[in-house]
């Protein structure tokens, strides 16, 4: 099974960075690192830095062609479209892959929101460890 997640574009290749993380970002970071822990290929492609990756795949160069950009992320799951404009649900990672929470150790541990007062506008200036 193959796991491929597009992204929108951000400013760093996880998007975790800037003056307020995003936690639904954290968290589908840690979903798809508990997917790969289990053995399963999982894909993240990042529209502004991975832009090969979405010209390659003829599902998301056709949603990119049919949407545009603002219509990320998408889910592909084995060559099919699974979610558009979303992330997948952690239920829906566990219905796809057939493990059970306790196997994936999801959700056991709570996501902290963490908030960074950036000295200028740009999240990646030099430094801030998110590129």
């Amino acid at each position: 099974m193959k796991i491929e997640v597009f992204d929108p574009a951000l400013c760093c290749s996880t998007g975790v960075c800037g003056p307020s993380v995003d936690p639904e970002l954290i968290r589908i970071a840690a979903d798809l690192d508990a997917m790969r822990k289990h053995g399963f290929d999982v894909q993240r492609y990042n529209l502004s830095q991975d832009i090969q990756a979405f010209t390659i795949n003829r599902v998301a160069l056709a949603y990119l062609q049919q949407h545009g950009p603002d219509a990320f992320p998408i889910t592909i799951v084995d060559g099919e479209l699974r979610t558009e404009n979303r992330y997948p649900t952690r239920e829906e990672l566990i219905a796809w892959t057939g493990i059970t929470i306790e196997a994936a150790n999801i959700g056991k541990t709570p996501i902290k929101t963490i908030k960074v007062q950036p000295k200028s506008q740009s999240c990646c200036e030099p430094g801030s460890g998110c590129c």
